[in-house]
């Protein structure tokens, strides 16, 4: 899963033009993605810009928000959700 959680890691600082600033790296897995306070300060854009990229990649759809809300808000969890859904890297 060590692959998987690095390859999410450069496809959220990829997807959300987060590369000047982060070094992908430096996001731990527990690591709040999204909010204003958060080191990213990810909004509504990047998560669309990112369920793009998730789509194209691993051609998996967030549909429903409040799940989408849980899965997004850090790499474990993302990479948990991936696996359930037979995704690897």
């Amino acid at each position: 899963m060590t692959d998987l959680k690095l390859a999410l890691k450069t496809l959220i600082v990829t997807a959300c033009d987060k590369s000047l600033d982060c070094d992908p790296v430096s996001i731990s897995d527990d690591e709040i993605l999204f909010g204003s306070d958060t080191r990213l300060a990810l909004d509504s854009l990047d998560a669309l810009q990112l369920s793009m990229a998730l789509q194209k990649r691993f051609g998996v759809r967030l549909t429903d928000s409040k799940e989408t809300r849980r899965i997004l808000a850090n790499v474990a969890n993302l990479a948990a959700w991936l696996t359930a859904q037979g995704k690897t890297v």
